[in-house]
């Protein structure tokens, strides 16, 4: 009797020990606290098994050989092609957190504001604006479906999409798509089956910018995904004039929100820019983009005080910075109006940062 007591009450301890260690486990995988804290002495080493982005850091997942328990650790992102030139130790008066800026009138070309605006850097997504020039200037039929291949899979920077591999849409639709949501694999078709293929198409890009007058533009896809892509907010700015006169560019670079039916699913899709839906701005072409070479960037017509402007932002440090960057300028403009002697217009002193 006195062993079969000892027995139990040896499980018992077991038991106790068991889960006392489980917990532990459980706590170093799940605690901030413990995730974040330096190793101590005879840790092995963690090996990384999976990196993704979050809030503008990368996210490494690791875990150790020891206890195997899951540990997050933050990763600072890449810099960007702005911050390495230096371009973020500029000042100016409007205390901008894009390292580029520039603000103009449409109607008399007048620089109201300009900071670093010759430099040349990626420019991510703000590549599907010129995307959508040349398939809207090329008239092909927008009711045209078209189907997602294996080839519009982004394998640059392993983004993802929710249009599946052999979905199939129209071509106005993976337009809108691209300008509005700024859907990677929408642009890809659409350079794809442009007459003559991707290749055919990126150089009517090409053509387009030097046309226009974009010495500094250079494309070699048409998503924004390559950090080749590249451009300054001079050549943006003129592009932003041009595609302001496409109707089409226009509707669906600021369409709040749209739904597309694929297959037997609807999918809602929303604009990039929350400033779309913001009833203080009054916008009529913007586009967005991002990628950890650029920094996060804008450009957008907008009438302010009256007055039609073409803002351009570039290589902006954080995800909402570009949308306050607007919103400063707005308010600059909006509160330094100065009359002229005759009366009824309004100009902006010019500032260059």
């Amino acid at each position: 009797m006195h062993r079969k007591s000892s027995l139990a009450m040896g499980k018992t301890i077991l038991n106790r020990i068991f889960h006392s260690v489980a917990l532990a486990v459980l706590v170093i995988g799940l605690s901030p606290a413990v995730a974040d804290a330096a190793p101590r002495k005879g840790t092995v080493a963690k090996k990384i098994v999976a990196k993704k982005t979050y809030a503008g850091k990368r996210v490494a997942k690791t875990f150790s050989a020891k206890s195997r328990a899951s540990v997050v650790r933050l990763v600072p992102a890449r810099p960007s092609y702005g911050q390495l030139a230096g371009l973020h130790s500029v000042q100016d008066q409007l205390d901008l957190k894009s390292s580029v800026a520039l603000v103009i009138d449409q109607d008399t070309r007048e620089v109201l504001f300009s900071k670093n605006d010759s430099a040349v850097l990626p420019i991510a997504s703000l590549t599907k604006l010129m995307t959508g020039l040349v398939v809207s200037e090329a008239k092909l039929p927008m009711e045209e479906m078209i189907a997602i291949t294996q080839d519009d899979v982004d394998t640059e920077k392993g983004s993802r999409s929710r249009l599946r591999v052999g979905a199939m849409l129209t071509r106005g639709e993976l337009l809108h798509l691209a300008l509005m949501s700024s859907e990677n694999r929408a642009a890809h078709a659409l350079g794809r089956t442009y007459p003559g293929g991707l290749g055919a198409f990126v150089s009517v890009m090409n053509a387009k910018a030097k046309m226009l007058g974009m010495k500094d533009t250079k494309y070699v896809e048409p998503t924004g995904l390559s950090s080749n892509n590249q451009s300054s907010a001079q050549d943006l700015a003129t592009l932003v004039n041009t595609a302001y006169n496409d109707p089409v560019l226009r509707e669906f670079s600021t369409s709040p929100g749209h739904q597309v039916e694929v297959g037997n699913r609807t999918l809602q899709f929303n604009n990039t820019n929350r400033l779309v839906k913001n009833p203080g701005w009054d916008i009529g072409l913007q586009k967005t983009g991002y990628i950890s070479e650029a920094g996060q960037c804008l450009v957008m017509q907008a009438k302010v005080a009256g007055r039609k402007l073409i803002m351009v932002f570039l290589d902006s440090a954080g995800k909402l910075s570009r949308i306050g960057d607007a919103e400063r300028v707005r308010r600059w403009v909006e509160s330094n109006p100065v009359t002229l002697p005759s009366g009824g217009n309004t100009v902006i002193r010019q500032v260059n940062g």
